[in-house]
């Protein structure tokens, strides 16, 4: 069964507020009493070094750690990009999340990466929940690198572009009035 939902493809780059957006989105449309479901995908910091990134379901608020920043002389085991380690247990929890995430007013997947489009590894439920299109409105992140692949994927999805973190409020504003 396939439903009817917007897809909006959610780019931006590195620190631009991606992350931010969906979690602001996803509160304000919880306001107005919509279901959300899927992952935010929020950074760890030290300082002002980002060293982490965790999982977060939406629908209870559970936390994961997703990934760490790999050091040089890492050993190259598992799922691994040049800057971050994945946990085995976490992707599999993630995907977990993303399977029972449809049917929802509010889908996020924060983020399909080159993990998913490139290699056919990580948070591939993602693809299948989106695909669903049994929510109302899906919130996608996906880096401008890769926006070709999703929108070849998704065509009839609408770009929101994020620019800056200082523009994130605003922009959340906007669009949830508009929706």
């Amino acid at each position: 069964m396939k439903g009817e939902g917007k897809i909006f493809l959610v780019s931006g780059e590195v620190e631009s507020g991606k992350s931010r957006f969906c979690r602001q989105a996803a509160a304000a449309l919880k306001e107005r009493g919509w279901g959300t479901a899927g992952l935010l995908s929020p950074a760890v910091f030290e300082g002002k070094r980002k060293v982490a990134i965790d999982a977060l379901d939406l629908r209870n608020e559970v936390r994961r750690r997703l990934a760490e920043l790999t050091e040089p002389e890492s050993p190259r085991e598992g799922i691994q990009t040049n800057r971050w380690r994945f946990s085995p247990g976490t992707i599999i929890w993630c995907n977990q999340v993303l399977e029972a995430a449809v049917p929802c007013d509010l889908l996020v997947v924060d983020e399909l990466g080159p993990l998913e489009f490139e290699r056919n590894e990580g948070l591939l439920s993602g693809f299948d929940a989106v695909d669903s299109r049994l929510y109302r409105v899906s919130l996608t992140v996906v880096r401008p690198s890769l926006l070709e692949n999703a929108i070849e994927r998704w065509p009839a999805a609408e770009t929101l572009t994020i620019k800056r973190l200082s523009d994130t409020s605003k922009i959340v504003r906007d669009w949830v009035e508009r929706i």
